[in-house]
């Protein structure tokens, strides 16, 4: 094991719950974000502060990279495979299968092991350290990474040493989320309209074969409550949306479903924002139904 700090770029809604995990777990770190408020919560557990992601992979053997767009990826990338230290890079990010297979053969050059580690649980998952991380990419590199990852985790699953593979399960996932998260929404508004109490239904379909990850957990989390505030910026989803269509295309499979969601998304992205919470599409299926839903005992 190094001797070195573990390194860590990107402390946004995932990033910094996890970095500090790491840090209350007692693991050295060495972070860079450019959120001043993001590193001084980082600096107050212990971690050393970099001015740049060169000198994060100056001072770390492992880099982990938390970034909310594929541009600011590479851009962290290519400034990481600079360092003089570093020889394993972690992207825990969503980013799709295509940059994942270009960035190991350019790090590769380098002499530096990537690694795909993508994270499913949104900001409350990242916060209880409960997260599923997928993981595919050069196998030392899932070794040196492993007891971080485990620590910020609930579930590990490595799934080979190909390229991009942790990145099309992680879309694999999300379109699957999307359209739960839809369907769930449009059911209820149903129900609203009819009469329904809000949270009368969430029990009984979570006591049903309806139940799911939305039902479960999105809607009494962030719907029922009308605080619309899971923590999945649209700008997110909209990202995620589009390389989940890329990689559908790239693939040639069907994306009947999934391009219905994904257009549904993007009428709720245009009348909402990109900065807003994607469990706002719940509101947008009350607008278009003319009801809100509200409890009724």
């Amino acid at each position: 094991m190094s001797d070195l700090p573990l390194g860590f770029v990107g402390l946004g809604a995932m990033g910094r719950p996890m970095a500090v995990n790491l840090a209350k777990s007692g693991q050295a770190l060495v972070v860079r974000d450019l959120n001043p408020i993001a590193t001084d919560i980082l600096a107050q557990r212990g971690a050393q502060i970099a001015d740049s992601v060169q000198a994060v992979a100056n001072q770390s053997a492992t880099v982990l990279a938390c970034m909310p767009s594929v541009a600011a990826a590479e851009q962290v990338l290519a400034e990481a495979a600079q360092g003089s230290a570093i020889k394993h890079f972690v992207n825990l990010g969503t980013t799709g299968s295509k940059f994942s297979q270009a960035a190991a053969a350019m790090l590769a050059e380098k002499g530096i092991a990537y690694l795909d580690a993508p994270i499913s649980g949104g900001p409350p998952g990242a916060e209880a350290a409960t997260l599923s991380i997928m993981c595919s990419g050069d196998k030392a590199a899932y070794e040196a990474a492993r007891s971080a990852l485990e620590v910020t985790s609930a579930k590990l699953t490595y799934l080979g040493e190909q390229p991009g593979a942790a990145q099309t399960m992680k879309l694999v996932n999300n379109i699957m989320s999307f359209c739960n998260l839809v369907a769930a929404s449009e059911a209820m508004t149903l129900g609203a309209k009819a009469g329904l109490d809000p949270e009368q239904m969430v029990e009984v379909i979570n006591a049903s074969s309806g139940r799911n990850s939305a039902t479960m957990d999105k809607i009494p989390k962030a719907v029922l409550p009308r605080s619309f505030d899971y923590g999945g910026g649209n700008h997110i989803i909209e990202k995620d949306l589009e390389l989940w269509r890329q990689e559908a295309e790239a693939y040639d499979v069907p994306g009947y479903m999934g391009n219905l969601v994904r257009t549904m998304f993007r009428q709720m992205i245009a009348e909402e924002g990109k900065d807003k919470d994607f469990t706002r599409i719940f509101m947008l299926l009350e607008r278009m139904a003319g009801v809100e839903m509200k409890k009724t005992r």
